[in-house]
């Protein structure tokens, strides 16, 4: 004789507790808080170059 099983039930779907769309947003703020800002780039000079001189005002 075959042990009988019970018929395995599906779970409902569970919504999630965050929105992909939410949960996305949320991890593009992340990154946009821990990333350092950029450095301000250097006048690109040739090397041995003069560098440039603006006039007081």
């Amino acid at each position: 004789m075959t042990a009988h099983r019970p018929a395995e039930q599906s779970r409902p779907a569970v919504p999630a507790g965050m929105a992909m769309r939410d949960l996305l947003a949320s991890c593009a703020a992340a990154t946009a808080v821990s990333t350092p800002p950029r450095a301000p780039e250097a006048a690109r000079t040739e090397p041995g170059a003069a560098p440039e001189r603006r006039e007081a005002a």
